[in-house]
């Protein structure tokens, strides 16, 4: 009796274990969709757009040389963590003519890191109030345009967070002069999010060989 506790002890309850956690992840590890059909992003200048991308999109303003460690603390926690993810990128929505200072931003971060799917989006202000108007938030641009907060946003352009937060309710960004709600709440809703998708891109595989 005791040999087969020992057995069951050291290899059958890990199985059963990780089956649980494993299931607990396939049936409740969604993020809630917050808001629908968020404003294009396609500009005559560029071809980035959230199809088919999961997409962390924020509002630089036009004083990028005060989001420096914004931009920073993101590139650090998020970015180097999920950038080989062929489905993810980053979208910066800048106003027009700050393409210098992101030119020095990006040559900043590309210090630390393979910037290849920092994508920044040079629109008209009215753009950008457009997009992040459509967010549908509780938030608001700074004066200058630009915003503290990202947000994670699906391949369906639809945006997605938190309705349930245990400090804020419903959570639709996160502070990125926050390391603390980047890596205990941003880090894992996109894990979340990336495992929802490969989850059903294994389903879809599945159901095709049947």
């Amino acid at each position: 009796m005791k040999k087969t506790f020992v057995l069951v002890s050291l290899f059958v309850l890990p199985v059963v274990i990780y089956m649980f956690f494993a299931s607990g992840v396939y049936n409740f590890g969604k993020l809630p969709v917050l808001t629908t059909d968020i404003a294009s992003i396609n500009t005559k200048d560029s071809k980035v757009s959230f199809d088919n991308k999961i997409t962390i999109l924020g509002f630089l303003g036009n004083a990028i040389e005060n989001k420096k460690g914004n931009a920073f603390n993101l590139n650090q926690k998020i970015y180097k963590r999920f950038y080989k993810f062929n489905d993810f990128q980053f979208v910066m929505m800048v106003p027009k003519g700050s393409e210098n200072k992101v030119a020095e931003l990006k040559k900043e971060l590309g210090h630390l890191v393979d910037i290849k799917k920092w994508n920044f989006i040079f629109s008209e202000e009215q753009d950008i109030k457009n997009v992040f108007n459509s967010l549908n938030t509780d938030l608001e641009l700074d004066d200058d345009l630009g915003s503290p907060f990202v947000f994670i946003i699906d391949k369906d352009g639809n945006l997605r967070g938190r309705d349930d937060d245990e400090d804020e309710g419903v959570k639709y960004g996160f502070n990125t002069t926050s390391v603390a709600d980047l890596n205990n709440k941003m880090e894992d809703d996109v894990k979340i999010i990336l495992a929802e998708y490969r989850m059903a891109l294994k389903k879809n595989n599945a159901n095709r060989g049947k």
